[in-house]
């Protein structure tokens, strides 16, 4: 087998220790490390024996990291790595920004012979990829992409940043036709006033497009499970022929497919020229492990 790829895992919330199983689990790459915000607190027991670092600087012959930080860190944190000359995955999910994003990160790519992949998750990212799909069988149409019901992990980290919040959930919860209400549980510090933390949950970007409804409870814990999904539908026509009903479904653990997705994406990185790309730009099968031509053999 030829040089494994070497994989930095930077932030280790739920995505991130999804992504160290994920890593572990592919034939082709090796765990680099993980980079944490603080090294002071106690290392998991799945760590142990792992560099656990708060620098990437401080591993060793890093070829690509896992961005599996809150979102709103991910332009940051990826222009400096893309700086070093290491690829980076990350499963940005604000969908309005992507495309400043990717032109940002490609500049930087681009003049440090690095690869990003922008957006990797499933949403966006492999629904993307499956609305471009339905996009090209039936080209003129409507699309609906139904979340959930289930927790969005974007939201509630979105939520977890906030002044006044101990801890969060935030569940999508899928009214149809696209549209969506988002139920956000609270758990406050204390003296924190709920009033004041419900109108900065509503007018954040994050939230502001959709019905959101706010509680307060005692304990996130109680309430909180991983898992989500999805259901796309398309209307449209192909050629001159109406009524063509494409359906895409899927029941997932979120963060667990959101790694997969990533560390497939990592992969893909080394067979992309410098730039930065969203999951649409890159050959499906490229995310994959294997030769390519027993790979097509099997696949088509």
């Amino acid at each position: 087998m030829s040089k494994k790829i070497r994989v930095a895992v930077v932030g280790y919330g739920n995505i991130g220790k999804f992504s160290v199983d994920a890593v572990n689990s592919s034939p082709d790459m090796e765990l680099a490390g993980v980079v944490r915000r603080s090294v002071s607190e106690q290392t998991p027991p799945e760590l142990t024996g792992v560099p656990v670092v708060d620098s990437i600087d401080k591993l060793d012959s890093v070829d690509v990291a896992l961005l599996c930080s809150p979102t709103r860190n991910v332009p940051d944190q990826g222009m400096a790595i893309l700086a070093k000359g290491i690829n980076t995955v990350d499963s940005y999910d604000i969908h309005e920004g992507i495309v400043d994003l990717r032109r940002q990160f490609g500049e930087v790519a681009k003049a440090n012979g690095s690869v990003a992949i922008v957006s990797a998750g499933w949403d966006p990212g492999t629904d993307s990829m499956v609305r471009s799909m339905f996009e090209f069988m039936a080209p003129k149409g409507l699309t609906y992409t139904n979340f959930g019901p289930g927790m969005s992990m974007g939201h509630s980290t979105a939520v977890k940043a906030k002044n006044g919040i101990k801890d969060a959930l935030s569940v999508t919860v899928p009214v149809g036709t696209g549209i969506h209400r988002r139920m956000v549980y609270v758990e406050l510090e204390e003296g924190a006033d709920f009033a004041a933390v419900e109108k900065d949950i509503k007018t954040d970007s994050y939230f502001i497009k959709d019905q959101t409804v706010v509680t307060q409870v005692d304990d996130v814990n109680q309430v909180i499970d991983m898992g989500h999904g999805v259901l796309m539908e398309r209307k449209g026509v192909s050629g001159g022929t109406h009524n063509q009903l494409l359906t895409f479904a899927m029941k997932i653990n979120n963060p667990a497919l959101t790694a997969q997705v990533m560390v497939a994406s990592a992969r893909a990185t080394f067979k992309q020229q410098p730039g930065a790309y969203t999951m649409i730009e890159v050959p499906i099968i490229d995310y994959i492990y294997g030769d390519k031509e027993e790979l097509i053999a099997k696949l088509v």
